[in-house]
């Protein structure tokens, strides 16, 4: 009996201090984010390669977007805001356009100028075909992107993505209502810590 109870205490113990050392960040998503390589606002190309190493904020959005895509594209620079307050520079935003037809990197830097945004540290991508946005968002973030064939709206998701340093989707978060900005930051500066 003494013998069992000592080896439930060592295994708790054990456990314990495993628990402690593994950072505590628990993401809800695992998956690859899937090659790229397409131009931004600044018809600059931006691919994987040059992000990989660097905590990643994603979300996806189109110009002439009539509902979310303002309210989610001001909730990020909030979350921009909030990341520079704590000092976090090792960083990037993405936003994917989900109407790449239409969207030209001069489009996506008129639609940007409306809003407070350090450019330096978000890009807005474009230069694609809608098949291949369709694809990723699939692929690397179990997201929706759809042509809506009754208007000229795209159907897509409204979630702000979080991607780790290795180019792991790791967490997703509401980018409409709620937007939960300081627990993504903490996500993000666990995630840089790794």
């Amino acid at each position: 009996m003494k013998r069992s109870l000592l080896l439930y205490l060592l295994i708790m113990t054990f456990t314990i201090i495993l628990a402690a050392c593994s950072g505590g960040f628990q993401g809800n998503m695992d998956t690859e984010l899937n090659d790229f390589s397409f131009k931004d606002q600044n018809n600059e190309i931006i691919a994987l390669e040059d992000v990989k190493g660097t905590p990643l904020l994603v979300n996806f959005i189109f110009t002439n977007c009539e509902t979310v895509c303002p309210p989610m594209t001001y909730n990020m620079t909030q979350v921009q805001a909030a990341i520079e307050a704590e000092g976090i520079e090792d960083y990037q935003i993405l936003s994917f356009s989900v109407d790449p037809e239409n969207d030209s990197p001069e489009a996506l830097k008129d639609f940007m100028s409306i809003y407070k945004i350090n450019e330096e540290k978000w890009h807005f991508l474009t230069g694609y075909s809608l098949d291949e946005i369709i694809a990723l968002a699939k692929d690397s973030f179990m997201a929706i992107v759809a042509d809506d064939p009754s208007s000229d709206q795209m159907i897509h998701g409204t979630s702000f993505y979080l991607v780790n340093k290795e180019g792991r989707v790791v967490n997703s978060y509401d980018g409409i209502s709620n937007v939960p900005t300081e627990e993504i930051v903490a996500d993000l500066k666990a995630v840089s810590n790794e």
